[in-house]
């Protein structure tokens, strides 16, 4: 009798589900792994949780509650913590995706694309979690924001607003920060934490670009125009403001420049 393959939105529900913050990285790499091996089948969808699995610590608190950074090394390690849960974010961010959205429609390079995505998320949170590690503290040490996940919640319903908002707001934004804080770290006397920011920056402008391509081609298939509509997205599921300085150089080598001025 031959063996039942795994379905991949099976194996990405199951990270989802995963509370351990690494144990959840590991994971989303294995899967990604055995997708391009060809251990996992493409067909069907799987019900994500409503809120992914999470750790114990950090303590999640509102944006509006987070403490101010101090400076010196405690600053750097909570730059580090805060990008650090950013990152686990994004794991459980490409794994939804994927698990919500890629129905018989899409096409595999869709999958393709997102399980990539997925890859760099988890390697970019173990890099950090062990510059954590280098640095004297950890993943969990410091409380960390709860407004991430909402941006999954406030888009669940739609492929489109889901890329509007996440690839093409939250990405993009970290297009516009990072390199201020590469160079804060290296004025710090911290290369091997610069360097990890580098090499997270290069990633994000290519995430950015699988974002604005399956936004487009979602459009297109709606007959729709994509700056009017990721503005209009924007306007009616993003919990926030849009508001520059922008890294304008970065977004138009992701292909999103001609996106902004901002809504």
């Amino acid at each position: 009798m031959r063996t039942k393959t795994a379905t991949l939105a099976g194996r990405l529900a199951a990270v989802l589900a995963t509370s351990g913050a690494r144990e959840k990285a590991a994971a989303a790499r294995t899967a990604a792994a055995d997708w391009r091996a060809g251990r996992l089948e493409a067909a069907g969808l799987a019900a994500p949780p409503h809120r992914p699995g999470r750790p114990d610590r950090p303590e999640l608190r509102p944006p509006r509650d987070m403490p101010k950074r101090g400076v010196g090394e405690a600053g750097r390690v909570a730059l580090l913590h805060a990008l650090a849960h950013i990152e686990l974010n994004a794991v459980d961010l490409a794994a939804d995706i994927v698990c919500r959205f890629a129905d018989e429609s899409l096409p595999r390079e869709f999958r393709d694309d997102w399980i990539s995505v997925l890859d760099d998320e988890a390697r970019h949170f173990l890099m950090l979690d062990d510059r954590l590690v280098d640095l004297g503290a950890r993943y969990g040490d410091l409380p960390a924001h709860d407004g991430l996940w909402r941006a999954a919640m406030n888009t669940a319903d739609d492929l489109a607003a889901r890329l509007a908002v996440v690839p093409l707001v939250l990405e993009a934004r970290g297009l516009d920060v990072v390199p201020s804080m590469i160079d804060r770290l290296r004025a710090a006397g911290d290369p091997e934490s610069a360097a990890i920011l580098e090499t997270i920056y290069r990633d994000e402008i290519r995430h950015v670009a699988i974002g604005r391509k399956w936004f487009e081609a979602c459009c297109a298939g709606r007959g729709a125009e994509p700056v009017e509509t990721w503005r209009e997205l924007v306007r009616t599921r993003f919990d926030g403001v849009l508001k520059g300085p922008f890294n304008e150089r970065a977004r138009a080598k992701a292909g999103f420049g001609a996106y902004f001025p901002s809504p």
